[in-house]
């Protein structure tokens, strides 16, 4: 029979190896794993530096592993509960409940004004995880979190997500390039880009996936045709392709960070006696309602935004039982959807 020895390196970390590291007692360890708040700040701060990187290996808070049933999973969603939010959030809650677990909702700017609550989540009693949808918190915060041997699966991240963390998010690269790939197809070399935040990760990566087709096709894209807003609706959609649109050399396409703001490109379209797609292709981003109730439809790329919240619950529910996850950074495909917005691009004027 074949013998396996353990290395140190494999083997787990446990709290003794922790308190030996910091000088400090194994009671004063255990209660900032547990999220006590008899621990004081710069003690804590030297607990969770010692336990920074290790990952799996890290000591697990009392009970990990072994899901309470009477126990709840925090859904935190700082945002409104509309559109492309509402429809992550009800997949959360529906997989949750499939899986016998049942979701604590924390959202809209309630939420959001709760900046410190990541930290607090260790001392609640009735909390077993959590799944963090587009989490505004640092980074910092988020890895302090996951050194206290806290479950949770960030939802559509907002930046990069750092090392062991669990997350789930769309292709936004591989969808950018579909879409731009189907209008080069269609003649269009110039394309004015509504964007979003440009440090959020989906911004960067549609940003690139715009950019690939461009230049295969030997254009190099114009930076002055990226306009960019920190809050991607409607509004902010049609004041910035107003923007494009008033230019002498306006773009023969427009394409949005989301569905939201490609409806405010066709109102600004209209409103100057563009025909669309005749005149101007617009296209957007998600697939959500409105993109079949606008005049044409709108081509549009869809995220499984469905998937994507069954797919954080079932990677939590694996963390739950104790089980190691191969795959920690999951992208879901994404679909182009061609309807009406888009058509050949018009002769040069």
């Amino acid at each position: 029979m074949k013998h396996v020895t353990e290395t140190k390196s494999d083997r787990r970390v446990t709290i003794r190896d922790v308190a030996a590291q910091t000088g400090l007692s194994i009671a004063t360890v255990s209660r900032v794993l547990n999220g006590r708040a008899n621990v004081a700040a710069e003690t804590r701060d030297r607990v969770l530096q010692a336990m920074g990187g290790l990952g799996n290996r890290a000591p697990r808070r009392r009970g990990a592993g072994v899901p309470k049933a009477d126990s709840g999973v925090y859904v935190r969603c700082p945002y409104v509960l509309a559109d492309y939010f509402g429809l992550i959030v009800s997949a959360v809650t529906e997989a949750l409940d499939a899986h016998g677990m049942h979701a604590i909702v924390d959202a809209g700017e309630s939420a959001w004004r709760r900046t410190d609550v990541l930290l607090t989540l260790t001392a609640w009693p009735q909390v077993t995880g959590a799944i963090l949808i587009l989490p505004p918190e640092p980074q910092e915060d988020l890895e302090r979190l996951r050194d206290r041997g806290f479950p949770f699966v960030v939802l559509d991240p907002r930046t990069a997500p750092p090392r062991n963390i669990a997350a789930v998010s769309a292709a936004n690269f591989a969808g950018a390039r579909r879409l731009m790939s189907h209008l080069v197809e269609l003649g269009h070399r110039r394309v004015g880009v509504l964007g979003g935040p440009l440090e959020w990760l989906a911004m960067g990566d549609r940003v690139a996936g715009y950019a690939a087709p461009l230049v295969a096709a030997g254009m190099y894209p114009e930076p002055d045709l990226l306009r960019t807003v920190t809050d991607p609706t409607v509004d902010a959609g049609r004041d910035l392709a107003a923007q494009l649109l008033d230019r002498p050399d306006r773009p023969t396409a427009l394409v949005a960070f989301n569905d939201k703001m490609a409806v405010g490109a066709l109102q600004a379209a209209v409103a100057r006696g563009l025909r669309v797609p005749a005149d101007l292709s617009i296209a957007g981003f998600d697939d959500i309602d409105v993109s079949r109730a606008t005049s044409p439809m709108l081509t549009t790329v869809r995220q499984p935004l469905g998937e994507m919240g069954r797919m954080a619950v079932s990677l939590l529910s694996r963390m739950l039982a104790g089980q190691d996850l191969d795959a920690l950074h999951i992208e879901l495909a994404t679909e182009l959807v061609i309807r009406g917005s888009t058509g050949p691009a018009p002769a040069r004027r």
